[in-house]
């Protein structure tokens, strides 16, 4: 019978280790995938990853805002018009009249 070949889980220390190492450029992927037991096409993917997301590392309060407060008054608008509609109701079974 075939042997039954488990996946491998590496952790993320382990990943950015293998990464940064194929950023620096001093051996090739090939030979940074043999040395690690990694196959170079997960090493590039590994290095690609970190080379996106190294620009989120210096964003901070001068960054670009986030997008949640680029939707708050949208939110804002659509929370004073439920609550409208609750005050709306609640006169109507009450049978208070404010006019």
């Amino acid at each position: 019978m075939s042997e039954v070949k488990t996946r491998k889980v590496h952790t993320p220390e382990f990943k950015a280790k293998v990464g940064l190492e194929a950023l620096r450029g001093v051996k090739t992927i090939n030979e940074i995938g043999q040395e690690h037991g990694v196959h170079p096409v997960q090493v590039g993917q590994w290095k690609k990853a970190i080379q996106q997301q190294a620009k989120t590392l210096f964003e901070g309060k001068r960054g670009p805002k986030p997008v949640a407060a680029h939707r708050e008054p949208e939110l804002l608008y659509s929370e004073i018009g439920k609550l409208k509609v609750e005050l709306d109701w609640l006169k109507k079974k009450s049978g208070i009249s404010l006019l």
